[in-house]
């Protein structure tokens, strides 16, 4: 069962090859899709095996991203990944009682529509550097359009607006359920990408979204994938993770399980980013070192799961960012999260706190765009407050906060490199 959240989100991002060529292409897209959501490596290895045209065909496509939104310049991309916490399907329906038991995930009913994994990636046009930053689901941040809110955790910007529009178009007298969910999930996306954007301050040109049963179903395909732990863990209540100490091999139910958990650790969701990490780095290492790239029928079984759980911003053509990225240099991947200043409890919510302003400086010089200047008095000390304190843009948000003494933030106010390399099975706690 997975713990709910609060508020109204549990109602609920050169023409054909020959096969060495697809695997030189495979070979280094690996180590930039490690820093990502199984989608991507799922795109990437089954490009080999399918024609262009059928494989970009495959995806459900959003609309997501405004035509007039800010873009990136001179080449770059900005990839934002969704990771969407659902037990339904893009009509609406329950995902069938058997794939449920497996994910031991709760019915439809449990963990509504929350982004609970939100990774941006940049990509530079000299392929040189990739840079994937995590972001923290917890995050407190400004919403908009949504009645009732100004704020909410940033994973929950998906469920909300989802559910507000929803509602809007029952108002109208729309009953088709298949019409209302696919209406309310492209409000979330956009929302999502709207909240994200905000936060950050960079352009974000494209998105994927995968779904909770994405992770299991990538794993089943692999056969299962290998981890590392540091410590032996427990936590049956909510992702029924049971997990030793040291390296070990995931079945498709383990592996939801280790990318899921967060109850029982130490430093709760920042810990849960890190073992995402380095779950798709040994997926990335697994593809290369398991002969799925030559296999004919992985590859189809991993592009089939590519195509049922996977949405993909529109005018995003698949064959041709896997055709410009396999012709860059083996590039270097470097891993970020978000920093936190502290964790707080609102309306009986734990949140993180952050400061935006300095998040976007961080993020301005990590993906190489003109970093905005801090507001500073003739004393040199800076006077702007964190966007997320600001009298202004919280009024009566924070009358029942109640501030938790001595928190465990490890991370707070500095981003988090992780030194996972795609070359090895990282150890997590």
């Amino acid at each position: 069962m997975v713990e709910p959240s609060g508020g109204r989100d549990g109602r609920g991002g050169r023409g054909r090859r020959g096969r060495g060529s697809a695997g030189r292409v495979a070979r280094q897209l690996v180590k930039v899709v490690a820093a990502v959501l199984s989608a991507a490596v799922v795109v990437v290895t089954a490009y080999g095996w399918s024609t262009a045209g059928s494989f970009d065909a495959g995806f459900l496509r959003s609309r997501a991203i405004e035509d007039d939104a800010p873009h990136s310049l001179g080449g770059d991309l900005n990839i934002l990944l969704i990771g969407l916490d659902t037990r339904r399907d893009q009509n609406g329906n329950e995902l069938p009682a058997e794939v449920l038991d497996q994910l031991h995930a709760g019915d439809g009913d449990e963990g509504g529509y929350n982004a609970n994994t939100l990774i941006l990636v940049h990509i530079p046009a000299a392929m040189n550097k990739i840079v994937a930053v995590s972001i923290p689901r917890d995050d407190y941040v400004p919403v908009t359009g949504i009645p009732g809110y100004t704020h909410a955790k940033i994973k929950e910007a998906y469920g909300l607006k989802k559910a507000a529009v929803q509602d809007q178009l029952i108002a109208r007298g729309v009953t088709d359920r298949r019409k209302l969910e696919q209406a309310g999930r492209e409000a979330g996306r956009a929302s999502t990408v709207t909240a994200v954007r905000d936060l950050t301050g960079v352009p974000i040109d494209r998105f994927a979204e995968v779904t909770l049963a994405g992770f299991y179903d990538l794993a089943a395909a692999l056969g299962g994938v290998e981890v590392c732990l540091n410590k032996p863990v427990q936590d049956f209540e909510f992702s029924g993770a049971d997990f030793p100490a040291g390296r070990q091999q995931l079945d498709p139910a383990q592996a939801l399980a280790f990318v899921r958990q967060r109850h029982g650790l130490e430093n709760g969701d920042l810990d849960r980013t890190h073992r995402q990490q380095a779950f798709l780095t040994s997926v990335a290492r697994q593809l290369r070192s398991a002969g799925t790239l030559t296999d004919p029928g992985k590859l189809s079984a991993l592009m089939d799961v590519a195509h049922r759980n996977i949405v993909l911003s529109d005018g995003w053509n698949m064959t041709e960012f896997v055709r410009t990225l396999g012709a860059a240099d083996d590039p270097e991947v470097e891993f970020r999260t978000l920093p936190v200043l502290r964790y707080d409890v609102i309306n009986g919510q734990d949140v993180n706190i952050v400061d935006r302003s300095a998040i976007r400086r961080e993020m301005a010089a990590a993906f190489g765009m003109p970093v905005p200047a801090a507001t500073t008095t003739r004393t040199g000390r800076r006077t702007e407050p964190p966007a997320a304190w600001s009298a202004e843009s919280t009024a009566g948000a924070w009358q029942t906060s109640t501030t938790v003494s001595e928190p465990k933030t490890p991370d707070a106010g500095k981003p988090v490199r992780s030194d996972i390399t795609s070359d090895q099975v990282p150890c997590v706690n």
